[in-house]
Protein backbone atom coordinates (compact mmCIF):
# COMPACT_ATOMS: atom_id res chain seq x y z
CA UNK A 1 0.00 0.00 0.00
CA UNK A 2 1.02 3.55 -0.54
CA UNK A 3 0.55 5.68 2.57
CA UNK A 4 0.16 9.68 2.30
CA UNK A 5 1.19 11.57 5.75
CA UNK A 6 0.43 15.05 6.96
CA UNK A 7 1.33 15.94 10.60
CA UNK A 8 4.39 14.03 9.88
CA UNK A 9 6.84 16.04 11.96
CA UNK A 10 4.48 15.80 15.68
CA UNK A 11 4.29 13.54 18.11
CA UNK A 12 1.86 10.96 16.59
CA UNK A 13 3.26 12.03 13.36
CA UNK A 14 6.00 10.86 13.49
CA UNK A 15 5.27 7.36 15.55
CA UNK A 16 2.93 7.00 12.79
CA UNK A 17 5.38 7.57 10.01
CA UNK A 18 7.88 4.79 12.12
CA UNK A 19 5.86 2.36 12.68
CA UNK A 20 4.59 2.77 8.34
CA UNK A 21 8.27 2.61 7.23
CA UNK A 22 8.54 -1.24 9.67
CA UNK A 23 5.38 -2.13 7.87
CA UNK A 24 5.81 -4.71 5.56
CA UNK A 25 2.30 -4.21 3.81
CA UNK A 26 3.01 -0.59 3.54
CA UNK A 27 5.81 -0.16 0.37
CA UNK A 28 6.00 3.56 0.03
CA UNK A 29 5.16 6.16 2.55
CA UNK A 30 4.81 10.01 1.12
CA UNK A 31 5.07 12.51 3.98
CA UNK A 32 3.94 16.23 3.17
CA UNK A 33 5.61 18.62 5.74
CA UNK A 34 6.43 22.25 5.46
CA UNK A 35 10.43 21.43 6.52
CA UNK A 36 12.55 18.52 5.89
CA UNK A 37 13.08 15.96 7.83
CA UNK A 38 15.85 13.85 9.34
CA UNK A 39 14.90 10.51 8.26
CA UNK A 40 16.28 8.62 6.00
CA UNK A 41 14.71 5.30 4.35
CA UNK A 42 13.87 4.17 0.28
CA UNK A 43 10.36 3.46 1.16
CA UNK A 44 10.02 7.30 2.16
CA UNK A 45 9.17 9.92 -0.31
CA UNK A 46 9.41 13.72 1.30
CA UNK A 47 7.11 16.42 -0.24
CA UNK A 48 8.35 20.28 1.76
CA UNK A 49 5.32 22.29 0.31
CA UNK A 50 3.74 25.74 1.13
CA UNK A 51 0.58 24.38 2.56
CA UNK A 52 -0.52 27.90 1.96
CA UNK A 53 -0.23 27.07 -1.70
CA UNK A 54 -2.58 23.80 -2.12
CA UNK A 55 -2.64 24.60 -6.05
CA UNK A 56 0.96 23.90 -6.33
CA UNK A 57 0.77 19.75 -4.28
CA UNK A 58 -2.62 18.57 -4.51
CA UNK A 59 -1.78 16.62 -7.29
CA UNK A 60 0.76 14.90 -5.46
CA UNK A 61 -1.46 13.49 -2.96
CA UNK A 62 -2.14 9.94 -4.23
CA UNK A 63 -2.16 6.90 -2.90
CA UNK A 64 -4.21 4.15 -1.05
CA UNK A 65 -4.62 5.83 2.10
CA UNK A 66 -4.22 9.36 3.82
CA UNK A 67 -3.18 10.04 7.34
CA UNK A 68 -4.23 13.27 8.75
CA UNK A 69 -2.69 14.08 12.07
CA UNK A 70 -1.80 18.10 11.57
CA UNK A 71 -2.23 20.25 14.80
CA UNK A 72 -1.13 23.70 17.01
CA UNK A 73 -1.23 24.91 20.07
CA UNK A 74 -2.88 28.15 20.66
CA UNK A 75 0.39 29.52 22.22
CA UNK A 76 2.56 28.56 18.90
CA UNK A 77 0.27 29.85 16.71
CA UNK A 78 0.00 32.97 18.05
CA UNK A 79 -3.67 33.36 17.49
CA UNK A 80 -7.16 31.82 16.83
CA UNK A 81 -7.06 32.62 13.41
CA UNK A 82 -3.86 31.15 13.17
CA UNK A 83 -4.34 28.29 14.87
CA UNK A 84 -7.49 27.19 12.34
CA UNK A 85 -5.30 27.78 9.42
CA UNK A 86 -2.83 25.02 10.92
CA UNK A 87 -5.89 22.79 12.26
CA UNK A 88 -8.43 23.53 9.75
CA UNK A 89 -7.52 24.79 6.65
CA UNK A 90 -4.16 22.83 5.90
CA UNK A 91 -6.12 19.58 6.72
CA UNK A 92 -9.72 20.12 4.89
CA UNK A 93 -7.01 21.32 1.48
CA UNK A 94 -5.37 18.00 1.91
CA UNK A 95 -8.40 15.72 2.65
CA UNK A 96 -10.35 17.57 -0.59
CA UNK A 97 -6.91 16.76 -2.53
CA UNK A 98 -7.22 12.97 -1.26
CA UNK A 99 -10.75 13.31 -2.52
CA UNK A 100 -9.63 14.70 -6.03
CA UNK A 101 -7.04 11.99 -6.67
CA UNK A 102 -9.32 8.98 -5.96
CA UNK A 103 -7.93 8.44 -2.17
CA UNK A 104 -10.35 6.09 -1.28
CA UNK A 105 -9.34 5.68 2.68
CA UNK A 106 -8.88 8.59 4.76
CA UNK A 107 -7.94 8.51 8.73
CA UNK A 108 -8.26 12.05 10.51
CA UNK A 109 -7.06 12.78 14.23
CA UNK A 110 -9.20 14.79 16.30
CA UNK A 111 -10.14 15.07 19.61
CA UNK A 112 -12.35 13.70 22.34
CA UNK A 113 -14.78 16.07 22.87
CA UNK A 114 -14.87 17.82 19.19
CA UNK A 115 -18.36 19.19 18.54
CA UNK A 116 -19.16 21.79 15.83
CA UNK A 117 -22.12 23.47 17.92
CA UNK A 118 -19.16 23.17 21.27
CA UNK A 119 -18.69 27.00 22.71
CA UNK A 120 -15.22 26.01 23.10
CA UNK A 121 -12.91 27.13 20.34
CA UNK A 122 -10.99 24.26 19.73
CA UNK A 123 -13.41 21.69 20.37
CA UNK A 124 -15.94 23.79 18.05
CA UNK A 125 -12.89 23.66 15.40
CA UNK A 126 -12.29 19.91 15.25
CA UNK A 127 -15.76 19.28 15.16
CA UNK A 128 -16.17 21.54 11.88
CA UNK A 129 -13.36 19.72 10.49
CA UNK A 130 -15.29 16.05 10.94
CA UNK A 131 -18.14 17.36 8.88
CA UNK A 132 -16.17 18.84 6.41
CA UNK A 133 -14.36 16.21 5.51
CA UNK A 134 -17.17 13.51 6.38
CA UNK A 135 -19.22 15.53 3.32
CA UNK A 136 -16.17 14.86 1.14
CA UNK A 137 -17.81 11.28 0.68
CA UNK A 138 -14.68 9.30 0.93
CA UNK A 139 -15.06 5.36 0.55
CA UNK A 140 -13.77 5.24 4.01
CA UNK A 141 -13.47 7.56 6.66
CA UNK A 142 -12.03 6.87 10.29
CA UNK A 143 -11.86 9.61 12.35
CA UNK A 144 -10.10 8.91 15.88
CA UNK A 145 -11.08 11.08 18.89
CA UNK A 146 -7.81 10.29 21.50
CA UNK A 147 -8.40 12.29 25.11
CA UNK A 148 -5.04 13.62 26.61
CA UNK A 149 -1.93 12.28 24.52
CA UNK A 150 1.30 11.15 26.42
CA UNK A 151 3.91 12.53 24.03
CA UNK A 152 7.46 11.68 24.24
CA UNK A 153 9.85 14.86 25.86
CA UNK A 154 6.78 16.57 25.34
CA UNK A 155 7.33 20.76 25.77
CA UNK A 156 3.92 21.78 26.64
CA UNK A 157 4.22 22.53 30.07
CA UNK A 158 0.26 22.28 30.60
CA UNK A 159 0.07 19.42 29.13
CA UNK A 160 2.82 17.64 31.28
CA UNK A 161 0.98 19.10 34.02
CA UNK A 162 -2.23 17.66 33.20
CA UNK A 163 -0.32 14.42 33.04
CA UNK A 164 0.93 14.03 36.15
CA UNK A 165 -2.46 15.21 37.51
CA UNK A 166 -4.28 12.34 35.76
CA UNK A 167 -1.94 9.62 36.20
CA UNK A 168 -1.62 10.12 39.98
CA UNK A 169 -5.57 10.38 40.05
CA UNK A 170 -5.15 6.74 38.02
CA UNK A 171 -3.14 5.84 41.17
CA UNK A 172 -6.24 5.95 43.60
CA UNK A 173 -8.44 4.53 41.01
CA UNK A 174 -9.81 7.55 39.81
CA UNK A 175 -10.24 9.25 36.06
CA UNK A 176 -9.42 5.73 34.70
CA UNK A 177 -11.26 6.47 31.10
CA UNK A 178 -8.61 9.38 30.62
CA UNK A 179 -5.44 7.70 31.42
CA UNK A 180 -3.01 9.18 29.23
CA UNK A 181 -2.71 8.21 25.96
CA UNK A 182 1.42 7.24 24.14
CA UNK A 183 0.77 8.71 20.71
CA UNK A 184 3.16 5.17 19.67
CA UNK A 185 -0.36 3.23 20.39
CA UNK A 186 -2.49 5.89 18.69
CA UNK A 187 -0.29 5.40 15.36
CA UNK A 188 -0.56 1.96 15.98
CA UNK A 189 -4.38 2.19 16.22
CA UNK A 190 -4.10 4.44 13.31
CA UNK A 191 -2.45 1.50 11.03
CA UNK A 192 -4.69 -1.10 12.20
CA UNK A 193 -7.54 0.40 10.84
CA UNK A 194 -6.46 1.03 7.46
CA UNK A 195 -6.34 -2.67 6.97
CA UNK A 196 -9.65 -3.20 7.90
CA UNK A 197 -11.83 -3.59 4.99
CA UNK A 198 -14.95 -1.37 5.49
CA UNK A 199 -17.23 1.05 3.63
CA UNK A 200 -18.39 4.48 5.39
CA UNK A 201 -18.24 6.64 8.15
CA UNK A 202 -16.81 5.49 11.46
CA UNK A 203 -15.71 7.69 14.68
CA UNK A 204 -13.33 5.84 17.50
CA UNK A 205 -12.98 7.34 21.07
CA UNK A 206 -9.75 6.17 22.10
CA UNK A 207 -8.20 5.88 25.49
CA UNK A 208 -5.87 3.51 26.95
CA UNK A 209 -8.24 1.22 28.48
CA UNK A 210 -11.11 1.61 26.05
CA UNK A 211 -12.18 1.71 22.54
CA UNK A 212 -15.94 3.09 21.42
CA UNK A 213 -16.30 3.23 17.73
CA UNK A 214 -19.55 4.85 15.75
CA UNK A 215 -19.78 3.30 12.56
CA UNK A 216 -22.49 4.82 9.95
CA UNK A 217 -23.03 4.59 5.72
CA UNK A 218 -23.89 8.19 5.62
Amino acid sequence: MKALVIGATGATGKDLVNQLLQDQDFDEIQVFVRKPVDIQDDKLKVHVVDFDKPEEWKNKVKGDVAFSCLGTTLKAAGSKEAQRKVDFDYQYEFAKAAKENKVDDYILVSSYGANPKSKIFYSRMKGELEEAVKKLHFNKITVFKPGMLERKDSDRPGEVLGSRVIKFANKLGLLESQKPLPTNVLAKAMINSSKIKSNGYSSIKLGNIFCFAEKSND
